[in-house]
């Protein structure tokens, strides 16, 4: 087997998060899985019929414009009829190359006898071949020095009987490893598991049935037999090419790190001196972390086969909606213990500011290592990655009645509050038998991190819009489609970056819809991508009727649907809101219900504290808190960091020096919080 070719050298993940290493998934609209699935066999079955139906009995004197044509013609008429061929003899000459092609039927002739092995027991092995006379012999024709080739003589009387279509397709011919279903068997055979397992796993994958594969046990056995020689061959290479690409990005860091005070990069080596992790932030990151690292976007989508790493990107949301790169890490694998070393070096990167919520695919590896160095931060899983996983995950084991458990999952994510969660999930385990179903167990186990209802009240900005969402991979599609190399990913995602600056923002400015004060209001403060997201709020909230109850709350529902009304609360004196939906709390933008209660009450502007500074234009105040502010708050966070390493080193040499270092941190926090604020860093 030759070696390929290293472009594209990156792919959607396909390990499971249940734990399960011999567990694989394949996204719902994911085009990088190239293995054959049932559809699939099912769709080549289908276009082979078809073909089928164009085919007729080949006769004397057809024309075919090469004899790889006529071959394949051939062929296609043999399966349809329940046998196969082979090319027999071949005849040339010295004007006209090869003019003869003879084309026989798989048991057409005998085997000659062979001289016995000179064993105790010879294996007698029975032939196919019965001397059947069907056939098909070209001829070669040239005509104005145009050549094609023509049927000379045909015969397709058998002495033999012939197969049914479910029998013809185990024949030799037929028998076909796909391209994908061949990488799956040799990571399968690298990680130990016998040739039948790995049959039986495959039939599992793809929802077949046993025995109805495209090839057989035999076939899976040759091919690993012959491949293993060129696998061994290959993983020597790709682990010096992995080590030489990944030390010339190394030095492309630190070529960079040199003409760039700002870039940030650390990695991590092995007991060889080997580069682990690795992981590099921009200048311009921690600028923009400064003023929107409120929300952090991990994405693992992608990782390498043939260097073994995972890419990690870091993501913020400006005010604008528009996804911002923030930081990337390459990863040995997807350990708790890789995922901690990741989150440890970003913080430092963002001089140790930790991020309001951070958001992940589903991972219990990353949701341990986001616990232990997080504790503060609240971690979101998006509502995507879970759906897309569903079919993969229940499909095969629901069969027909899948789209019912999707309608049941989908009402249990509209679930209002935690014990009707709850209650519905119990239902809907118990109706589908998924009870004792590991996927299901992940599933629940991670609730907190999904389930609308549990993350409502986590800030997340706009992060989970299918726009955010576009934004993101349309970004990680510039990094990871077409030719690559592992020395060049520093340039590409540099590159990526510095195109989505220059993409303007989506929005502009709309005309007043509603004539609202408040609207007029807010559109000088917000930007247009904020502004939009609140006018449209703006827009519903005149189908709301509001009712005001006698202890002070108002009860606001819509004038046709009775079900989900919710209760605001209005402090006049403060100017205080609040909403049942937590909408505000979700995106700091403010929701139909509020504003239906401030327009009752006669408010013709938003309270200021309801216009995040995220979700502001960009104004002097802004820009000279980051360009004056920022070099304080960075030559600050560098100086405690450098003295914390400091103290950190010394303190691990004895238990005596830990303790003594944790009661003297603990009565100098308490000094500092006495100090008063006189003298602020930052002035408004």
């Amino acid at each position: 087997m030759a070696l390929k070719s290293l472009n594209n050298i990156w792919i959607r993940r396909q390990q499971c998060p249940c734990g399960d290493w011999k567990c694989y998934i394949k996204l719902e609209g994911d085009e990088s899985t190239c293995q054959v699935t049932k559809s699939e066999i099912e769709s080549t079955t289908t276009t082979t019929s078809s073909l089928y139906d164009t085919v007729f009995m080949p006769y004397v004197g057809q024309i075919f414009r090469t004899d790889d044509e006529a071959f394949e013609y051939y062929s296609t008429f043999a399966r349809k009829s329940g046998f196969s061929i082979r090319k027999a003899r071949s005849t040339e000459s010295q004007n006209l190359g090869v003019y003869r092609r003879d084309f026989v039927c798989y048991r057409s002739g005998f085997n000659q006898p062979r001289k016995k092995a000179n064993v105790e027991h010879p294996r007698e092995r029975k032939s196919v071949r019965c001397g059947c006379d069907a056939k098909l012999y070209l001829t070669k024709e040239v005509v104005d020095g145009v050549s094609h080739w023509y049927v000379s003589q045909f015969s397709n009387v058998h002495n033999h009987e012939l197969l049914e279509d479910d029998q013809v397709r185990l024949l030799p011919a037929y028998r076909k490893i796909q391209q994908g279903d061949q990488d799956r068997i040799l990571l399968l055979s690298k990680a130990g598991f016998p040739v039948n397992r790995i049959v039986k796993l495959l039939e599992l994958e793809k929802g077949v049935q046993a025995g109805q594969l495209p090839f057989i046990e035999k076939d899976v056995r040759n091919f690993v037999r012959a491949c293993k020689k060129s696998v061994q061959e290959n993983d020597a290479f790709l682990s010096e090419k992995r080590e030489s690409d990944t030390l010339e990005l190394l030095e492309s860091c630190k070529g960079l790190a040199e003409r760039d005070m700002d870039f940030a990069y650390d990695c991590t080596s092995d007991e060889n001196q080997k580069v682990e992790n690795l992981a590099w932030a921009f200048g311009d990151s921690v600028q923009a972390y400064s003023l929107f690292g409120d929300v952090v976007v991990f994405d693992t989508s992608y990782r390498s086969i043939p260097y073994g790493l995972l890419l990690g990107v870091f993501f913020g949301i400006d005010n604008n909606g528009k996804a911002m790169l923030l930081g990337c890490v390459l990863l040995q694998d997807e350990s708790c213990r890789s995922f901690t070393w990741a989150l440890q070096t970003f913080v430092r990167f963002m001089r140790g500011r930790h991020p309001q919520t951070i958001l992940t695919d589903i991972d219990t590896g990353l949701k341990e290592a986001i616990a232990r160095e997080m504790p503060n931060t609240n971690h979101v899983v998006f509502m995507w990655h879970i759906v897309s996983k569903l079919a993969s995950w229940f499909s095969q084991a629901l069969g027909s009645h899948y789209d019912e458990f999707r309608a049941g999952f989908d009402m249990l994510c509209r679930a209002g509050n935690v014990d009707e969660f709850e209650q519905q999930w119990n239902l809907l385990v118990t109706r589908f038998g998924l009870v004792p179903d590991r996927h299901a167990a992940l599933l629940y186990s991670c609730r907190a991190s999904w389930s609308p209802c549990y993350i409502r009240e986590h800030f997340v900005a706009q992060t989970m819009t299918p726009e955010f969402n576009i934004s993101i991979d349309s970004f990680l599609k510039r990094i990871v489609t077409g030719p690559t190399c592992m020395q060049l990913l520093l340039e590409e995602v540099s590159a990526a970056a510095s195109l989505a600056k220059q993409i303007p923002p989506r929005f502009t400015y709309s005309s007043l819809k509603t004539c609202m004060p408040m609207e007029d209001h807010a559109r000088g403060v917000l930007t247009p991508y904020a502004f939009s997201v609140l006018q449209n709020e703006m827009v519903l909230s005149v189908q709301y009727a509001v009712a005001e109850m006698a202890n002070g709350p108002y009860i606001v529902h819509h004038f046709k649907k009775m079900e989900g009304e919710c209760c605001v609360i209005w402090n006049p004196e403060n100017e205080e809101i609040q909403c049942s939906c937590k909408e505000f709390e979700h995106s700091g933008i403010l929701c139909r219900h509020t504003l239906r209660v401030l327009t009752v009450k006669n408010c013709f502007h938003i309270p200021d504290q309801y216009f995040l500074l995220r979700w502001r234009q960009e104004s002097p105040h802004v820009a000279a808190e980051n360009q004056n502010g920022q070099g304080i708050d960075d030559d600050c966070a560098q100086t405690f960091h450098s003295l914390t390493e400091t103290l950190l080193t010394e303190s691990m040499i004895s238990k005596d020096r830990v303790d003594y270092a944790n009661q003297e941190l603990t009565l100098l926090i308490d000094r500092v919080r006495n100090i008063a604020p006189s003298n602020c860093l930052y002035q408004p």
